[in-house]
């Protein structure tokens, strides 16, 4: 009677052993539960607000494509601008509320992560435990197990039970290791999460940078024009014929300058060296090849990208060449173009200081001049859309996109 009440008792003392992870984590783990369920709710509504900013935004897209469409006039102009404004505004909302959403986000996987320690570290303290209390058990023989019960069906019965712990043993094994993989995908989610925070901040600077050159774009066409339509479109004549005459002296130069080095080497000029480098430090595209939302391309179809840079920034030679043209306009449009091997050239515009002049032979990486663009300052020409750097590529004459040839 007595080995049997010995039993129940270390029988009913293992079964709370084994249970017990169950109860102690059950109350953390419905406070943690309601957190998560929280911060998924505010995540949610941030979703949602993300998505009605992308609609507004999208209207705004087809509002200045139906602008540009129309003929051009200050009035759309001005309307085009308004537009552009309001959407740079809008996208500074939405790039502000994505690192909202993502540090929510964060806050919801470290309280994971917390979970996911503590039943690790519980799940570690029960098999322990149950260890512990089975280990004289399986100290003792069979013979000795036999010997303790008074039958053959207690024996078989305790024989049984000391597997079926084994058996838990195991499972709370497995059930670690889940634990630890759940642990360790939620921290890569979580390394996931701060590089999307990190972008999402970056696009803020960004969007905060293109807000205020839209603005300056539209205060210096107020100023140059007085809000009169007839002045605006004298400068659009301007504009059209600065450009024509740029590009003639562009496609007219290179051809001179290929020839004339041909007849010096007796061959064409070779690319010597591995690729291109990004003229201005790389960073955001604010406007790209052919691009549809471009502001002026009822004026003229643009020809290159245009490279987020502050006004005064080193502009390096993209590939090493020859310089074709190192045009000073004063307050015009100033740019200087190089000739490369293999058919390609390319042209930095709005220069606001050169520091080569035509027939110079120039290395890959060596700094021609200074970025410019800020409206009324020298380089920068008419109706500039801020401080950047014009970057084009040709092959054999022909604009083509630079992306496809930058690193």
């Amino acid at each position: 009677m007595k080995n049997k009440t010995y039993k129940i008792a270390t029988c009913l003392i293992i079964a709370l052993f084994l249970f017990n992870p169950v109860i102690s984590l059950g109350q953390d783990v419905e406070s943690e539960n309601q957190e998560v369920k929280q911060l998924n709710q505010e995540i949610q509504v941030k979703r949602d607000r993300i998505k009605k900013m992308q609609e507004q935004a999208e209207l705004y897209n087809r509002t200045i494509a139906q602008k540009q469409r129309e003929a051009a006039s200050l009035s759309n102009q001005l309307a085009i601008l308004e537009n552009r404004l309001a959407k740079a505004a809008l996208d500074i909302d939405s790039a502000q509320t994505e690192i909202d959403r993502v540090g929510l986000e964060i806050e919801k996987v470290n309280l994971e992560i917390k979970d996911k320690g503590a039943r690790i570290l519980k799940q570690k303290e029960h098999i322990g435990s149950v260890l512990r209390l089975t280990q004289k058990q399986d100290e003792k023989s069979a013979l000795e197990i036999l010997l303790l019960n008074g039958t053959l069906n207690d024996f078989v019965s305790q024989a049984k039970y000391l597997e079926d712990i084994n058996k838990e043993i195991s499972r709370g094994l497995e059930a670690l290791k889940q634990y630890k993989k759940d642990l360790e995908k939620k921290q890569k989610d979580l390394s996931a999460n701060k590089q999307e925070l990190a972008k999402f901040k970056a696009q803020l600077d960004d969007k905060k940078f293109k807000l205020a050159a839209e603005q300056q774009n539209k205060d210096f066409i107020l100023d140059q024009t007085k809000a009169s339509e007839k002045e605006y479109q004298r400068l659009l004549k301007l504009v059209k014929q600065e450009q024509q005459q740029a590009e003639a002296e562009i496609v007219n130069l290179e051809k001179v300058v290929r020839a004339r080095i041909a007849k010096v080497s007796g061959k064409q000029l070779e690319f010597n060296d591995a690729g291109f480098i990004w003229p201005v430090a790389k960073n955001t595209i604010t406007a790209y090849f052919h691009d549809p939302e471009y502001p002026f391309r009822y004026v003229f179809e643009h020809p290159a990208i245009d490279i987020r840079a502050g006004q005064g920034t080193a502009i390096k030679a993209a590939a090493s060449g020859y310089i074709a043209i190192a045009k000073d306009a004063g307050r015009g449009y100033s740019y200087i173009m190089i000739i490369h091997g293999d058919g390609l050239a390319t042209v930095y515009g709005h220069v606001s200081k050169i520091y080569v002049q035509a027939d110079e032979y120039v290395v890959q990486g060596q700094s021609v001049g200074l970025t410019g663009g800020t409206p009324g300052t020298n380089g920068a020409g008419r109706l500039t859309t801020g401080p950047h750097l014009h970057f084009e590529t040709r092959l054999n004459g022909v604009p083509v996109d630079p992306l496809e040839y930058l690193p």
